[in-house]
């Protein structure tokens, strides 16, 4: 994927887009780390990597989900899974959060690939605290551009976390992710030796 969205034909194809740019960033700032480095928490707030790209694959799900009218299941429960949404559990690794992830994008092409009208109705869950108490429902619109929003928060987020890690920035991580050849403006990321 380009470092920018390709020119888009309407809202729908669009908002996917712009989503699905968010996401290759995010993903882009894991570039080239093991396991460990996923898990580390080398800045100033105890977020990694890993977790990020964990709990973007859940919040994106728990949204579509929401869109979809499926059950919230169990408070509790969902205060546990979000918890643990933001840890690389030892029992975890990075391939295996970005292969969620890259599912629940999945997901939610499908999804919404199969609703006609962007602007159906998506009743406001009641069981959150920071959910509007005056709004009664969003709109399947909304909800696409509330994951833009929160998915360039945390890409933002990670490369705070990489650069912390290994001095890694965005654009080198691109160019290095997608093979661009060295110029005077960028070189491409190389893991230290």
């Amino acid at each position: 994927m380009p470092s920018l969205p390709s020119p888009v034909a309407d809202e729908r194809e669009g908002l996917l887009a712009f989503l699905a740019h968010q996401r290759y960033l995010a993903r882009v700032a894991a570039h080239g780390l093991t396991d460990e480095q996923a898990r580390a928490t080398p800045s100033a707030s105890q977020l990694s990597l890993g977790g990020l790209i964990k709990h973007l694959a859940r919040v994106e799900r728990n949204w579509l989900n929401t869109v979809l009218q499926r059950p919230r299941g169990d408070a509790e429960a969902r205060l546990e899974q979000y918890m643990d949404s933001f840890v690389l559990r030892s029992d975890e690794t990075l391939a295996g959060v970005l292969h969620e992830y890259e599912q629940a994008a999945k997901e939610t092409e499908s999804i919404i690939a199969d609703i006609a009208d962007l602007g159906q109705p998506v009743p406001v869950p009641r069981d959150a605290p920071w959910f509007p108490p005056d709004v009664k429902a969003w709109s399947v619109r909304w909800v696409l551009l509330h994951l833009i929003e929160e998915t360039a928060r945390h890409a933002g987020h990670a490369d705070i976390i990489r650069e912390s890690l290994d001095g890694a920035t965005a654009i080198p991580l691109l160019a290095a992710a997608e093979g661009w050849q060295p110029t005077e403006w960028v070189q491409p990321w190389e893991p230290a030796r």
